[in-house]
């Protein structure tokens, strides 16, 4: 008896889709077949990370002494190329503090980059077949 199969997803590579997914959000899902679910996961992050930026968020580096920097800026580089994007266009890419919204874009900015990291695990069980 011959094995069902693989469903397209699964023929797909899995470091590719991960990629993908980190560079662009969505972009990882398209890459796999989740059509809609790329557009909306995209819409979802990439709205998330203009409001955070809109509000005047930190886009964070490394400090040293501030150990949970390190935390935020691998958070924020979550994103993939929004952050950079952001990072080259920003007028205050070290977050001094111009806003009273400036908390409120951090959280968002913070918020985005893990949301985007999570949907590249989330590409990887679904490229692994771990996930339909």
């Amino acid at each position: 008896m011959t094995p069902p199969p693989a469903p397209e997803s699964a023929r797909r590579s899995t470091s590719i889709a991960m990629v993908l997914a980190w560079l662009i959000p969505g972009l990882g899902h398209y890459y796999l077949g989740k059509r809609k679910t790329a557009a909306a996961f995209a819409v979802i992050v990439t709205l998330t990370f203009l409001a955070g930026v809109s509000f005047q968020g930190r886009l964070y580096t490394v400090e040293q002494g501030q150990p949970l920097t390190i935390l935020a800026t691998f958070a924020v580089f979550g994103t993939g190329l929004l952050n950079i994007a952001a990072r080259l266009f920003s007028e205050n890419p070290g977050g001094v503090i111009l806003a009273p919204t400036y908390e409120y874009g951090c959280a968002y900015l913070l918020t985005a980059g893990l949301m985007n990291l999570l949907l590249v695990l989330d590409a990887f069980d679904i490229a692994r077949g771990r996930k339909p």
